[in-house]
């Protein structure tokens, strides 16, 4: 039983570290886009061949060296949709 238990466990814990990127940004609506940063908080989102960025609904979702900067994306129906914010450390304006 300990067995089976310390397996599920270890299964969780990899199905939850495994990331889902869903469809690029440019392929959903802007609102579509921003009620899914607004809804989790902060999400990786494919947004171009190869690229992916984290968006945060707030600086909330920031660490402390960091600070929230807008972030925009391409959507389906606006080429810089406002879709949040980005955490960018303190340091790279040095």
């Amino acid at each position: 039983m300990r067995k089976l238990l310390s397996a599920l466990a270890l299964t969780a814990i990899a199905t939850a570290a495994t990331a889902q990127v869903g469809p690029p940004t440019s392929q959903r609506t802007c609102s579509a886009n921003r009620q899914l940063v607004l809804r989790e908080g902060a999400v990786v989102l494919d947004t171009g061949p190869s690229t992916y960025a984290r968006f945060v609904r707030s600086g909330a979702e920031c660490t402390i060296d960091q600070f929230p900067e807008p972030a925009w994306v391409p959507s389906s129906n606006n080429p810089q949709c406002f879709i949040g914010y980005r955490c960018k450390d303190g340091s790279d304006d040095f």
